[in-house]
């Protein structure tokens, strides 16, 4: 069985640990808890009848007082850009990640996961900006608290790391 080691980063609270939870154990917690440093959590996928276990780092999120430890992202083979609809500057914040993940791991498979689709009414990103992102990056509209696309972008990744 291939191994393969993927990251959720982006800003604070956008919904990385959520998306993990909701993808590893169907489970979705109003309750947030800021990540301190990682977490690894694991889940067997099958794509083209090959079975991957995903080796899902989930990263501290980006603030003014944490910043992306790089040493961190050293052997993975993708990464999920998680951004949250409801919140402009995690926009910001993920493609400074996105361009700072390039610089040292090159050129690996991302997934924009646009986050918060049940809160969509709230979103405040302009089609302007989604438009922007939909031409730089493979993006899907996710929700961790419905569960909707998250088995997908996941399988997706996983696809695209073969």
């Amino acid at each position: 069985m291939l191994q393969k080691k993927i990251c959720l980063l982006g800003a604070f609270s956008v919904g990385k640990t959520s998306l993990i939870q909701q993808f590893v154990s169907s489970i979705f917690d109003e309750k947030y808890l800021t990540t301190v440093g990682v977490k690894i959590d694991k889940k067997i996928v099958t794509v083209d009848q090959q079975e991957i276990m995903l080796m899902i780092w989930d990263l501290a999120g980006e603030d003014d007082y944490n910043t992306l430890n790089v040493s961190h992202l050293r052997g993975a083979a993708g990464y999920i850009l998680v951004v949250d609809g409801t919140r402009p500057r995690s926009l910001e914040v993920g493609l400074d990640v996105h361009k700072k993940v390039q610089e040292v791991l090159g050129d690996v498979p991302v997934i924009v996961a646009l986050n918060k689709t049940d809160l969509i009414e709230e979103w405040n990103l302009s089609a302007n900006e989604l438009a922007k992102l939909e031409e730089q990056l493979p993006v899907l509209r996710t929700s961790a608290k419905t569960g909707d696309n998250v088995e997908l972008i996941f399988s997706e990744l996983a696809a695209r790391m073969q």
